[in-house]
């Protein structure tokens, strides 16, 4: 469940055979969308496992939302999922660093570490780290993997995506 990165993500089953997927991400999300949403994009499915990408959206939505506050909204979606479906493991994949959001990249790092730092102390829990992975020597985000917007990946960011996240998923 997530924004357009999973979204747009169309060819997702292809990257993960043998693992029953529901794309349930929606454009622009952001986590005050999910949460919102989450009886209909999450509960009704009772999932085996949850992988959850949101929050960069939150940043790009207005100047004034703070990391503390994309943590704060991670926090009680997590809360929520925990209170509905006690036993499903959650995965958290970070947000990335995207070239078009590249203003954003010091709220994203403070705000993915705090989220992982939470999941840290709960069971059943994966943070997905791909931030790094999508940068370049110099720290910035690789150009190569994106689609002309600079926002949204192309199959190349997909490829690392599917490295990092095809270990924690449950059959």
């Amino acid at each position: 469940v997530g924004s357009s990165s999973f979204t747009n993500w169309k060819d997702v089953q292809s990257y993960f055979p043998g693992y029953p997927l529901i794309n349930r991400g929606f454009g622009g999300s952001t986590l005050v969308d999910v949460i919102r949403y989450e009886r209909d994009v999450i509960f009704p499915y009772q999932p085996k496992q949850i992988v959850i990408y949101c929050g960069e959206n939150d940043f790009a939505a207005s100047d004034t939302v703070t990391a503390e506050m994309v943590f704060s909204r991670f926090k009680q979606l997590f809360n929520d999922i925990r209170k509905e479906l006690p036993k499903v493991p959650v995965a958290y994949i970070s947000m990335k660093p995207s070239p078009s959001r590249i203003h954003l990249m010091p709220k994203v790092l403070e705000a993915n570490l705090s989220i992982k730092n939470f999941l840290k102390q709960k069971r059943k829990t994966d943070f997905i780290d791909v931030y790094y992975k999508m940068l370049t020597g110099d720290g910035k985000p690789m150009p190569e993997i994106f689609l002309g917007d600079s926002l949204h990946m192309n199959a190349k960011g997909y490829a690392i995506w599917q490295k990092l996240i095809e270990p924690i998923l449950v059959k």
